[in-house]
């Protein structure tokens, strides 16, 4: 009897030692993702920026500008496979 009082308190415990950790991860994963998405939405918005302010030709909307510069100039990766 005395090892199924132990057993119980033991599951109950660990029950709530993971319930716990889950809430805790839950909250950094979704304050990461938070951060990561305002990160990548005003990068977005300055490369944007600067795209329209100095690489597009006249007529030229962002999008095109920005289709132009990859196909004149290739990915980020084939520039590194180059050199």
């Amino acid at each position: 009897m005395a090892k199924s009082k132990l057993v119980k308190a033991n599951d109950k415990i660990a029950e709530h030692v993971v319930s716990g950790y889950k809430k805790i991860e839950d909250g950094v994963v979704h304050g990461y993702q938070k951060v990561e998405d305002s990160v990548v939405g005003e990068f977005t918005k300055i490369s944007d920026k600067f795209v329209d302010s100095f690489l597009t030709k006249e007529g030229e909307s962002v999008e095109e500008a920005k289709k132009r510069l990859k196909e004149e100039h290739g990915s980020p990766d084939s520039f590194q496979s180059r050199y």
